[in-house]
């Protein structure tokens, strides 16, 4: 361990536990697939090391090897479902986006913020051809998406620069990056009138509003959004006619969700 990582992570701090996270995350959209060198090469790592990870990681059934190259297993989904599972939101959110989708006829999503970018953990789509391809576990920079700006609006300044220190690993570079300024005063509007929008910013085309989805102690967990193109959708449409549809539906759940946290739980439930 360097001396360095050593000061600055703690002695509780396990390397060899960071450095097996790091070749899993180093796999994305453009890395499939990668030999042991490429995740050497993305993850940092001396060869030998990234070696040992993976072949660990393969006997843990988290990646598969096929002539000499290494790929992710669905299994690798355990790790973030189980996170989403066991908070209970999507089930709780499920219907209410279904109702959303079927009243507004555009795609609706959910999300949470890791870092510095937003990590979709529900969707219902409709059938239409986009821009960006969009799923369960897609990254977007927070600071150019509606949901993003609704998650970093609760953020204290501290907790802000720290968030935003960090680099997106989504792989997307934003169509508009907002200087600290710029997005200090959207942030500011996001809090007053309790939702975000962002047009165009992210991409050309896609326009979405979000809003904040609450637990039982009124912190945001959770963005909701409404995606439409902006050739076919107006902003004072988005504004006018979907997005009192989205407050109700974020309010709907967030009512729905604090409920079921104050429910008494046994303590066999508990440890089932």
């Amino acid at each position: 361990m360097s001396p360095r990582r050593e000061q600055g992570r703690g002695r509780e701090f396990v390397e060899a536990l960071a450095r097996g996270l790091d070749v899993l995350k180093a796999f994305g959209p453009t890395a499939i697939e990668l030999t042991v060198s490429e995740a050497a090469s993305r993850t940092g790592l001396a060869r030998p090391t990234a070696r040992r990870l993976l072949m660990t990681l393969e006997q843990l059934g988290y990646v598969r090897s096929v002539g000499g190259a290494y790929s992710l297993t669905t299994k690798v989904l355990e790790i973030g479902t189980a996170a989403i599972a066991a908070q209970g939101l999507w089930d709780v959110a499920r219907p209410h986006l279904v109702a959303l989708v079927a009243r507004t006829h555009e795609s609706s999503s959910m999300s949470q913020l890791d870092g510095s970018d937003i990590v979709y953990t529900a969707r219902v789509p409709v059938a239409k051809i986009i821009a960006l391809s969009v799923s369960i576990g897609t990254r977007f920079p927070a600071v150019a998406t509606s949901m993003g700006r609704v998650l970093l609006s609760e953020l204290d300044p501290e907790a802000l620069d720290g968030v935003l220190e960090q680099p997106s690993t989504s792989g997307i570079i934003p169509r508009v990056v907002p200087s600290r300024s710029e997005l200090e005063e959207d942030l500011a509007r996001v809090r007053e009138r309790g939702w975000a929008m962002s047009d165009e910013l992210l991409t050309v085309g896609i326009r979405s509003i979000a809003a904040p989805v609450r637990d039982d102690r009124s912190r945001i967990a959770a963005a909701m959004n409404v995606t439409v193109y902006a050739a076919e959708t107006s902003i004072g449409h988005l504004t006018g006619e979907y997005l009192p549809a989205l407050l109700d539906t974020a309010a709907a759940v967030t009512r729905e969700w604090s409920n079921l946290a104050m429910l008494p739980i046994s303590e066999a439930s508990a440890a089932g």
